[in-house]
């Protein structure tokens, strides 16, 4: 933790910044070790604070050691005294994670006399300062972020090949989660999703009663989430025969991926890198049926930075991990998606997903 408000204090530098507020639930355990549901950090150059209600004052004392553990009541009388101490007048807040009503909270909180109006504390807009820290992983966040994509891989691998005709969508989420429960894991890290047949051309198809049927396409997106850290795996196959339709479509998609996970570099943009695998489905003809973003960061949240889709125009850097996962979906008829999770190297990408792809075997 000290190496990670040591990097937040170079950016409160940067932005001279006297504080950050931080409000974001991953964020807020990314920088203390913090896991309750309730509670803020004040980060100053000299002092790091977290403030939280008595439900979780024991807990953050054994967790955030590097923090002072502020137990705080009902409004923010808390939060002038903190900027007061600090002396602090140029104060950031995360602008993506504070709402409209906090931040008139927070306002009405600090004293008239302290006031943006009077010439004193000012409230700073800022976005992703510690979003951009945690796109970057550590060998102990590679070490747990494995862990939860060994566990999808292992249920996917487990349950995929014994889904039968007949099986409704809902009974094998169910399982799979199960299987992921079995495996160690807390939870799943969204949820399941089982598209089958038709409901494949829905991207984010939440699993339902419908049976799936023999020799339709069947994809499952699922993600395991251990000790915080989420993974994210989506396989695509048919069970019983694969038809010619299946086989073209499939193989476009794995080409796609394929020559993704074999060109991207440090230093392309999440842009390029998208068009590394577009290229390939626009030439196939479905470039109107690929409107989702080739990947994104998975760490803490299962959509985090860094971003990789045609409107990303950041760097992507050594040391970040991120879905590749191209897709193509024809409606009436359904989709292919393949994902694995990567690890962006000095100098190719690594992919972390080992789980096995039956698209062209049936399931």
């Amino acid at each position: 933790m000290g190496r990670r408000l040591g990097a937040l204090r170079a950016a409160l530098k940067d932005r001279k910044l006297d504080a950050l507020l931080v409000s974001n639930p991953e964020n807020r355990r990314y920088l203390s070790g913090f896991t309750g549901s309730a509670g803020f950090l004040f980060v100053t150059p000299e002092e790091a604070v977290l403030a939280t209600d008595f439900r979780y004052v024991e807990q953050a004392g054994r967790q955030a050691l590097a923090f002072r553990v502020l137990r705080t009541a009902a409004g923010y009388d808390w939060f002038p005294r903190l900027v007061a101490e600090a002396r602090a007048q140029r104060v950031g807040f995360e602008g993506d994670a504070v709402t409209v009503a906090l931040h008139g909270q927070l306002r009405k909180a600090l004293p008239k006399a302290a006031s943006v109006d009077r010439g004193g504390v000012r409230l700073v807009a800022t976005t992703g300062m510690v979003e951009g820290l945690r796109a970057l992983k550590d060998p102990e966040e590679l070490r747990l972020l494995q862990r939860a994509i060994d566990i999808a891989d292992q249920a996917m691998d487990r349950v995929v090949p014994a889904i039968r005709p007949g099986d409704t969508e809902a009974q094998v989420a169910w399982r799979l989660e199960v299987a992921m429960r079995e495996l160690g894991a807390e939870g799943p890290s969204f949820d399941t999703i089982v598209a089958s047949g038709p409901n494949g051309a829905l991207p984010h198809h939440r699993a339902g009663d419908r049976a799936i049927q023999e020799g339709e396409p069947v994809v499952v997106d699922m993600g395991a989430r251990y000790q915080g850290y989420c993974s994210d795996l989506t396989r695509t196959f048919v069970v019983g025969p694969v038809d010619e339709t299946f086989r073209r479509i499939y193989t476009t998609v794995l080409r796609a991926q394929e020559a993704a996970l074999a060109q991207v570099r440090p230093g392309m943009t999440g842009a390029e890198a998208d068009g590394l695998a577009r290229k390939v489905i626009e030439e196939a003809g479905h470039g109107d049926h690929f409107g989702h973003s080739l990947g994104h960061g998975v760490g803490l949240a299962v959509h985090e930075h860094p971003r990789v889709g045609p409107n990303a125009p950041e760097p992507l850097r050594a040391g970040s991990v991120f879905t590749v996962e191209p897709g193509i979906y024809l409606s009436g008829w359904g989709g292919v998606r393949i994902e694995d999770v990567v690890l962006l190297g000095a100098r190719v990408a690594r992919p972390l997903s080992k789980a096995k792809k039956l698209g062209l075997t049936g399931g």
